[in-house]
């Protein structure tokens, strides 16, 4: 993909939800962002879309921002990017240069952040964003991004080392991954935690990103029979790789994906085929995760689901923690100069319904990620540095399950 931030033409009127007459009043601080509403990457980018409202919503329910002696109300300027990353650099200049937005949100995935996130470097105005992790947009040295989302390499962290306490314990892995941005760096990292495992790399294959065919390499990994699946790309190729999975009679101990589990549509759409399969989540909606807008993650949960009819994930927690980022930082920095701003954005310390909010130096939040497993179409929280649950391990073949 071509990296660019240059204006490649107009941009359509595809704002979803915004406040249209506080744009021109004094007291309001505008944030901006282009998020994939429809298109193929629409079921993750609307986590996205409506944190972001319902956190904008509860900080002005709660008084809005102190800045000095004045208080400022949030307002959100959303452009659908239709799942197209180069209409999505486009709507991201027009909301700098003609919309004049005072802070920039960020859209979902990580080659969509790659490219944006140079619009935001490029105008100096920060951009805070919980929906690309890949370690290419952190290794430029870029000031203005700032990332909620622990670094992409790291991703199969926690799930390496349960492989580790599981009896019996894996011996073997395949490793499959998409060709864009995050799923590059999450394999990258991946295979150095095998390494450091002593665990077997029997299969690495790469797809290409969307394509949805994964006959060959179920082939391969039906061939090699390995112990463990590793697998990382977008919930829609997960869907299919595990139908098809299924379809081939590929029947690994244990299979798990970087993407999906944590989603309501994720198991909704696989009904009871999506038993067994493991994922990770830097969040669940805990009660012990409290900030001052929404009380604690579990309220969030519930007020996400009275508003929107599904239930939120780690994105959706994200996504809020993002706008809760920019209510501490401009608060910090008395001031709405977005330099001042991405000074208080790189040292704020606060608690948030998603997590302890710190900024790297780099600008990406460290978190680990908790492994996931569904049981009985129930998400279920697996490990972290122990188990917090039993595992339902080893998965069975696909004709002995219920």
């Amino acid at each position: 993909m071509k990296h660019t931030f240059a204006v490649l033409g107009a941009v359509p009127a595809l704002m979803l939800s915004t406040s249209i007459a506080a744009f021109a009043q004094d007291d309001v601080i505008t944030l901006g962002a282009a998020v994939q509403q429809t298109g193929s990457q629409a079921n993750t980018g609307r986590y996205y879309a409506d944190s972001y409202q319902l956190a904008v919503d509860t900080i002005n329910a709660k008084g809005g921002i102190k800045v000095g002696d004045k208080t400022y109300k949030l307002a959100l300027k959303l452009y659908d990017n239709q799942s197209d990353p180069s209409l999505a650099v486009r709507q991201y200049t027009q909301l700098l240069t003609s919309d004049k937005v005072n802070f920039l949100l960020g859209p979902f995935a990580s080659n969509y952040v790659l490219d944006t996130s140079s619009v935001a470097e490029k105008y100096q105005v920060p951009m805070v964003e919980g929906g690309g992790s890949s370690g290419q947009i952190f290794s430029r040295g870029y000031k203005y991004v700032f990332g909620s989302l622990p670094a992409a390499g790291a991703y199969f962290s926690s799930t390496v080392a349960m492989l580790g306490k599981l009896d019996p314990k894996p011996a073997t892995v395949a490793l499959v991954a998409a060709d864009d941005s995050f799923d590059v760096s999450v394999a990258k990292g991946t295979r150095a935690l095998l390494k450091d495992a002593g665990l077997d790399l029997a299969v690495d294959e790469k797809f290409a990103d969307g394509n949805g065919e994964f006959s060959s390499i179920l082939s391969i990994i039906k061939s090699k029979n390995p112990d463990v699946i590793l697998w990382t790309g977008h919930e829609t190729d997960a869907l299919n790789f595990i139908r098809q999975m299924k379809g081939l009679d590929v029947n690994p101990k244990l299979y798990a994906l970087t993407v999906g589990v944590p989603t309501a549509d994720f198991r909704k759409s696989l009904g009871n085929d999506a038993n067994y399969a493991y994922g990770m989540t830097t969040w669940l909606p805990d009660e012990h995760l409290t900030d001052q807008w929404f009380g604690n993650a579990a309220e969030f949960a519930k007020m996400y689901k009275a508003k929107f009819g599904t239930d939120p994930d780690y994105h959706a927690a994200s996504g809020a923690a993002d706008v809760e980022t920019y209510a501490v930082a401009i608060a910090k920095a008395g001031s709405l100069d977005p330099a001042k701003v991405r000074d208080a954005i790189a040292s704020v310390s606060f608690d948030s319904l998603y997590a302890h909010v710190k900024y790297g130096d780099n600008g990406q939040i460290e978190l680990p990620q908790i492994v996931i497993q569904i049981q009985d179409g129930k998400v279920v929280p697996i490990y972290t540095s122990d188990f917090l649950t039993k595992a339902m391990y080893p998965t069975p073949a696909w004709n002995d399950r219920k």
